[in-house]
């Protein structure tokens, strides 16, 4: 009985944090180095101002990046590229005005996910239509 207990309250506890989880969406945000500079922003003064989200960024020899994930699915590209960006001149820049990119990645893998099941689907009627034309 005590083992049944302990069975059932790690399955509500399992169920409780699942539950919790909802659908987050996750936005891809490239930025051309010499407009950061130009604007006296960095990678790492954006990251920080997007601190309610989870973010990475990425910097290298091309474009940088920054991924924002939002914790629900009410978000989208054009909201976030509304948040206000403040600079160390104390002006607020709109996101939208300073990424060049913006790319809802949640978005993305649905299309890619549909576009792959018409794949296979053709893929499928075409072997039903050579199966059929063999007698």
């Amino acid at each position: 009985m005590k083992k049944l207990g302990i069975l059932i309250g790690c399955l509500l506890i399992s169920f409780a944090s699942m539950a919790g989880e909802g659908d987050s969406k996750t936005f891809l945000f490239l930025f051309k180095q010499k407009e950061l500079k130009a604007l006296k922003l960095s990678l790492k003064d954006l990251e920080s101002q997007f601190a309610a989200f989870k973010t990475k960024s990425y910097g290298g020899n091309s474009e940088l990046a920054l991924f924002i994930e939002t914790p629900d699915g009410n978000f989208d590209a054009c909201f976030i590229g509304q948040f206000l960006i403040r600079n160390e001149k104390k002006v607020n820049i709109k996101l939208e005005d300073i990424a060049f990119r913006m790319i809802d990645l949640s978005e993305t893998q649905e299309l890619k996910n549909q576009l792959l099941l018409a794949h296979e689907e053709s893929l499928q009627k075409k072997k039903g239509d050579k199966n059929a034309q063999k007698p």
